[in-house]
């Protein structure tokens, strides 16, 4: 799971700054590994903010844990966020809907295996 507060409709630049090396640098295979983002903000940005930290999950073949809406929680000042009912269900529900992803990813590689996996085909918009 990835947590940031929301600055000008986009995440920490710090937080990109390492997602961007680790997973860029990092060879693990990260195929099945459930990912989720989680968007704090006094007002807007979030939804951009959650479309920008969840790309990383999605290039990498993660499933991504939603909830009942956007993983996001409003406030701005220290305590503010714990007034959000809506954004603290929310995230009740997505570390419900994470933990059971995650148990059932489990259960279905015991049973099943991981998906195929192809050997990648690089290209380019060139022709």
């Amino acid at each position: 799971m990835v947590a940031t507060p929301v600055y000008y409709a986009s995440a920490n630049a710090t937080l990109i700054a390492c997602l961007d090396r680790l997973f860029y640098s990092t060879h693990f295979d990260k195929t099945m590994k459930v990912g989720a983002s989680v968007a704090v903000a006094r007002r807007g940005g979030c939804s951009a903010t959650f479309d920008e930290l969840n790309k990383y999950f999605t290039i990498c073949n993660m499933p991504i844990a939603s909830s009942q809406y956007w993983n996001s929680v409003h406030g701005r000042e220290q305590g503010q966020a714990e007034q959000d009912l809506e954004g603290l269900q929310t995230m009740r529900v997505l570390a419900r809907n994470m933990t059971f992803l995650m148990k059932s990813i489990a259960l279905g590689k015991e049973q099943f295996g991981l998906p195929e996996k192809e050997e990648w085909q690089p290209t380019h918009f060139i022709r």
